[in-house]
């Protein structure tokens, strides 16, 4: 269908003006309820701080790669050693966080449990006053509209960024029926990422009572040395490989559990490149373009609702890879050792630095399910070390070949608890996958009424 949209020769002057940017323009300055950003703000726009010093405990540190549509991400969230945080960043329920670099224009709401964290020098936060409903808001700032509108006010050659002034003068449609359409939907959404999170956790903390073994009692030598033996039989000669604390964590598990290898009760299949000529961003896919799936974009146990990248339908139908509900994701190149489920409605293409699991007969037989395999590679003492422990650097970047991934030992537990946890994760990644559901239809509300 073709549009045809009138603009003033000053205007395109003065702008850094699009067909698309001029067309949401036209539509928001035509609605009397189009409205600047900073009408809505009670404190910002203000920078985090910057920490580098990050700690094995502490508050957790809060980073644009950490920051995703709607929620954070705690996949891979640093900590940092902090008496007391600043007070200009200090953070209030219903907060929002945007991302000034980057990904400029990435925004989520910050929640009970975030109001601790400290956050970093590229994210900015907003203060919206009490008379504004913040889950609307959260979800026109995460609309391909709003968006539109923050790439084309973009400043600085070297490190493009949106500054205080020109984030303030961008429009908000605060229109009362999409606010009914869309904040119940949106405060829905963030109760059901947050219980599923919290299912995930207790299930962890079932899984580590189940196997009742004090981990922290496990020395670590600073130094070791390993007999020309062990060299003669192994293929892979690194310190990780040979260090004492990995090899006697494994030992432990296995004075009290039977294990199994995953290539005896389990299938992998690794993903594939399909060359950056390929890649759609958020902004100009079609419907009918595949979320692509890198490493970056397995967050909080599941695959990102809004990767950066996006294929065409076709790649998908050729590459043909068999992705699945309930397969396991697991992170090989880079950032190792990142555990994901796949849920009913995510249908994904995935990138040559991510392994598929799935469980296959001899598993099941085990009593061995895709819940349990997860949470397994889940925990650092049972999916993360053996990972360390089989990584290599290739040139600068951590790699882990899918063969010795494949050597990773999986302790078996009785068949009762494995049931337990089944349970609990079904309904974990249940929550989920609703989630997704209504911030789809969130965001198709909104960007409807822009017929984009």
């Amino acid at each position: 269908m073709l549009k045809v949209v009138t603009i003033n020769k000053i205007e395109i002057e003065k702008e850094k003006w699009t067909p698309k940017y001029s067309y949401i323009l036209k539509k928001l300055e035509n609605s009397h309820n189009s409205i600047l950003l900073e009408n809505f703000l009670e404190k910002g726009p203000v920078n985090g701080i910057d920490m580098r010093d990050f700690a094995e405990e502490g508050k957790n540190y809060i980073r644009i790669s950490d920051m995703k549509r709607f929620f954070l991400s705690y996949s891979d969230m640093k900590k940092v050693e902090i008496k007391k945080i600043p007070q200009k960043i200090r953070l209030k329920q219903n907060d929002i966080l945007f991302s000034r670099k980057g990904t400029p224009g990435i925004s989520l709401i910050i929640g009970e449990g975030d109001m601790d964290n400290v956050i970093g020098t590229e994210a900015i936060l907003l203060r919206v006053k009490d008379n504004t409903n913040p889950y609307y808001l959260i979800a026109f700032l995460n609309s391909k509209v709003f968006y539109e509108q923050v790439l084309n006010n973009l400043s600085g050659a070297v490190s493009p960024g949106i500054n205080h002034p020109a984030l303030k003068k961008l429009k908000v449609l605060y229109d009362e029926k999409l606010i009914e359409k869309v904040s119940l939907k949106v405060k829905r959404a963030i109760e059901l990422q947050n219980q599923s999170n919290l299912i995930i956790i207790n299930a962890k903390a079932l899984l580590y009572k189940k196997l009742d073994i004090d981990f922290s009692k496990i020395s670590k030598a600073k130094y070791f040395s390993v007999n020309l033996s062990s060299f003669m039989k192994d293929d892979l000669w690194t310190p990780e490989y040979s260090c004492p604390f990995y090899n006697n964590i494994l030992k432990v598990i296995q004075s009290r559990f039977p294990t199994m290898p995953i290539w005896k009760i389990a299938t992998t299949k690794k993903g594939d490149e399909v060359g950056s000529k390929n890649y759609n961003r958020y902004l100009d896919k079609k419907n009918k373009d595949i979320p692509f799936i890198r490493t970056s974009d397995v967050i909080n146990y599941e695959v990102d609702q809004f990767p950066d990248y996006y294929i065409p339908e076709e790649i998908y139908q050729e590459l043909n890879q068999d992705i699945l509900p309930n397969d396991i994701l697991f992170t090989k190149d880079g950032k190792i050792g990142m555990t994901g489920i796949v849920t009913n409605n995510d249908k994904v293409v995935i990138s040559s630095g991510i392994t598929r699991i799935r469980v296959n007969s001899e598993g099941k037989n085990y009593g061995i399910t895709p819940e349990y395999l997860f949470l397994i590679l889940s925990l650092k003492e049972t999916g993360l070390y053996p990972s360390i422990r089989r990584t290599v650097i290739a040139s600068t970047i951590p790699h882990l070949r899918e063969e010795r991934m494949e050597d990773i030992e999986i302790p078996i537990i009785d068949k009762y608890s494995i049931s337990e946890i089944t349970i609990m994760l079904k309904e974990a990644f249940r929550l989920k996958d609703e989630k997704k559901i209504l911030i789809k239809e969130v965001i198709d509300t909104i960007d409807s009424y822009f017929e984009i």
